[in-house]
């Protein structure tokens, strides 16, 4: 199982960036997605995630301003939106998969390479 994260940049306080978490590879179910970001000197920091039946959750920080969601034209992609960010916002964002391999396996987290946000104020 393979995640590629893409989507980070360097953005003005307010401006919004857009994530993308694409899996591929030997996949029965997916049954979460998450966001997760590490500032500089901080502990990693779970922001979003999308699991089974579309459900979602956002840390408290981010609710309002971060929508985590199905990419519409490639099922195999979760996108994270970040409008309204804010300095500090920035840290590398990583994205992991809870993975079923085959029918009847438990679920394995994955993890993709991390993307890097930095918010200028």
């Amino acid at each position: 199982v393979q995640l590629q994260a893409s989507g980070g940049g360097l953005v003005q306080a307010g401006g919004s960036l857009r994530l993308t978490c694409a899996t591929s590879g030997s996949i029965f179910l997916t049954d979460a997605v998450s966001w997760y970001r590490q500032a500089p000197g901080k502990q990693r920091e779970l922001v979003a995630t999308l699991a089974s039946g579309e459900i979602t959750s956002y840390a408290d920080s981010v609710k309002g301003r971060f929508t985590i969601s199905r990419d519409n034209a490639n099922k195999d992609a979760v996108n994270l939106q970040m409008n309204s960010l804010k300095p500090e916002d920035t840290g590398v964002y990583l994205c992991s998969a809870d993975v079923r391999p085959n029918f009847g396996a438990p679920s394995y987290k994955y993890w993709g390479q991390g993307t890097l946000v930095t918010v200028s104020s």
